[in-house]
């Protein structure tokens, strides 16, 4: 985790995390009366866990993968139908599908880690190319382009007696909200063990990792299948925010956005990816009022970050927090 944000010998992890709690149950009352915004905070909750589940693969073991948001499609089509027409629950359905994307990642990695740079580029945006197409024409399964409708919102839960229903924005919010941070939490933990220092040495150079005795392909193959189960989980509770489900949500031009996320708030850190979300979800609601314009702004954005800042925001802030130390030094 960024040292800019918890430094272990000056704020504990628990006080950064008790912030971050009493931040996400402020927000919805700051912009109380706006469920426009509301639906952007779930977005952006949403946002975070495909930012941080492609960081895994991409910023922690150095492997180009633009085939995203095919594992976020497989979450959220899984869940609808096994609910619909198999008659799960919503908590079961979550957990297969999110263990369903999962498998699917295992699987994709088993061909797709004997390839490197552009052709793993290539191979795992077919993979999201091939998925769209079939959500698009298995029309049986998923309704093809008609899309699914009428997605209701997870069942209510009875919490110290009291019911909560999660027609409520407020309250979904908090619900992926929350799943959101215990994900970047467990995450966290992973990443600080061994086996973050593992993945970093296949990142760095995987000959030199393999001749220390790391069996690349198989940790290659851990990060694929655990970041496709973040994305699944993601996926899950996509349709039952938005109450429809049509396959355009999953182009794999969604892939890119994604991966601008990681890129932009810093690769290779748990903070950044979440930044990035953040800064990505956010700024194209902000210069809606400028009208086509926006759009504009938004790439030059980018492009100035990428070019000035090719740690993303993350090292930027970094840069002025050493140096604002230093002058008042």
């Amino acid at each position: 985790m960024s040292k800019l944000i918890l430094n272990s010998k000056k704020i504990p992890s628990w006080v950064f995390y008790a912030l971050t709690v009493l931040v996400i149950l402020a927000l919805p009352i700051l912009i109380d009366g706006s469920a426009y915004w509301r639906s952007v905070l779930i977005t952006i909750a949403l946002n975070i866990m495909l930012a941080i589940s492609l960081n895994l693969i991409l910023g922690y073991t150095g492997q180009l993968h633009l085939g995203h948001s095919g594992f976020y499609g497989v979450g959220a089509y899984a869940t609808t139908l096994l609910i619909k027409k198999a008659g799960f629950s919503f908590w079961v359905a979550v957990a297969t599908s999110s263990l369903l994307a999962g498998i699917v990642g295992v699987l994709l990695a088993f061909f797709a880690t004997r390839l490197k740079g552009h052709y793993l580029a290539i191979a795992s945006m077919a993979f999201a190319i091939i998925l769209h197409q079939i959500l698009l024409n298995w029309d049986s399964m998923t309704s093809g382009p008609l899309g699914i409708y009428g997605i209701p919102p997870p069942p209510p839960m009875n919490i110290l007696g009291n019911e909560i229903k999660f027609s409520n924005q407020v309250n979904l919010f908090y619900l992926i909200s929350f799943v959101a941070l215990i994900t970047y939490i467990i995450l966290g933990n992973i990443l600080r063990s061994p086996i973050g220092d593992t993945l970093r040495a296949i990142r760095e150079d995987e000959v030199s990792a393999a001749s220390l005795g790391i069996n690349t392909k198989l940790w290659k193959i851990f990060s694929f299948g655990i970041g496709a189960m973040i994305a699944g989980l993601a996926g899950s509770f996509y349709p039952s925010f938005v109450g429809t489900l049509v396959p355009d949500a999953f182009l794999v031009s969604e892939s890119f956005t994604y991966l601008a996320m990681a890129i932009v708030g810093g690769l290779g850190t748990m903070i950044g990816p979440v930044i990035g979300a953040i800064v990505l979800t956010l700024l194209p609601e902000l210069l809606r009022s400028i009208g086509d314009a926006r759009l504009l702004v938004y790439g030059i954005s980018l492009t100035l970050v990428v070019l000035f800042m090719p740690g993303g925001i993350l090292q930027a802030l970094q840069t002025l927090k050493s140096k604002f130390f230093k002058t008042n030094k």
